[in-house]
């Protein structure tokens, strides 16, 4: 039998406590491992030169940091980064939500079309880019279609501005879907009398979109444009298949320019200064749009 120290000791809050923390252990191990422990590798490699045929590692300390402030390539990297997520962010959020706004009145199929624009997020992206490669040839579908209008296609894939409008559209087809049915879930959640009474004051569609649906659906408005942000940050497989960052420098993004740098190279300390460079991006964005958060999004009492 339990004594009375025991059992005065176990207590329903300590119990709560260590309940909380074993159920918080996993998540919590997970960032030790795959966060905090490869942005510890990152920063330690950035200050060495790392030779992985001998194994030599040998401590440089910020010419790597020296190295990407005179780097003559990393300006058209940047420029096409901000290109490329600059046109995905505004294409998928500008699809998506035009799509949810289609799909949110009910119309007959509206089950099948949600299906069919949500797919494409289901498939492989390799296999998806490799499709699409194909129908971009200079001889592939796309050009052949445009042909039977009497329009001669451009080569896509080899040309600079065709070549980062083709990745754009082909990452946007791909992901949209994501966008669409969050933006459908908050549309489907706005009350139909304020609708109603907008109608009886006369009000505009337009006034009724941009006086009453875009400021309650603005929370996911907000979600939707950090995810997509991100996720434009961090496309690779696209510029991969797709292009390998060509012709010249046109479409070689920041994540891609990290890996020629790393793997291509060899040069893992160069590679790490570029990636702790794209992880600041990403943290500065996210934080800039987080603060506000205060200004344009809606918040019900």
């Amino acid at each position: 039998m339990p004594t009375t120290r025991q059992r005065s000791f176990w207590t329903t809050k300590r119990r709560d406590v260590v309940a909380g923390y074993v159920f918080i252990a996993p998540q919590f191990a997970g960032i030790i491992a795959f966060v905090l422990i490869p942005v510890g590798l990152g920063i330690w490699f950035s200050l060495n030169e790392w030779n992985i045929f001998t194994g030599n590692l040998t401590f440089v300390g910020g010419d790597n940091y020296a190295r990407a402030i005179a780097d003559p390539q990393l300006p058209a990297v940047l420029g096409a980064t901000a290109i490329f997520s600059g046109g995905v962010v505004v294409l998928n959020l500008a699809v998506g939500l035009g799509l949810a706004v289609l799909l949110n009145r009910k119309i007959r199929g509206g089950a099948l079309f949600r299906t069919l624009f949500f797919s494409p997020v289901v498939i492989s992206v390799v296999a998806w880019t490799l499709v699409w490669g194909f129908l971009l040839q200079d001889n592939g579908a796309i050009n052949n279609l445009l042909l039977m209008f009497g329009v001669d296609g451009p080569n896509w894939l080899q040309q600079g501005p065709t070549a980062m409008f083709a990745v754009i559209v082909t990452q946007v087809i791909r992901s949209v879907g994501v966008n669409m049915i969050l933006f459908l879930s908050a549309l489907q959640g706005v009350p139909r009398e304020l609708y109603e009474a907008a109608r009886v004051d006369g009000a505009s569609p337009a006034a009724v979109f941009f006086r009453i649906t875009l400021p309650l659906i603005s929370p996911t408005l907000l979600l939707t444009a950090i995810i997509t942000i991100v996720g434009s940050l961090q496309a690779f497989a696209q510029v991969a298949v797709l292009t390998e960052g060509g012709p010249d420098l046109s479409t070689t993004v920041l994540v891609y320019y990290v890996f020629q740098q790393a793997f291509q190279f060899n040069d893992i300390g160069y590679g790490s200064t570029l990636a702790l460079m794209l992880l600041s991006f990403v943290l500065v964005l996210t934080v800039v749009q987080w603060q506000l958060r205060r200004k344009w999004v809606f918040y019900e009492d």
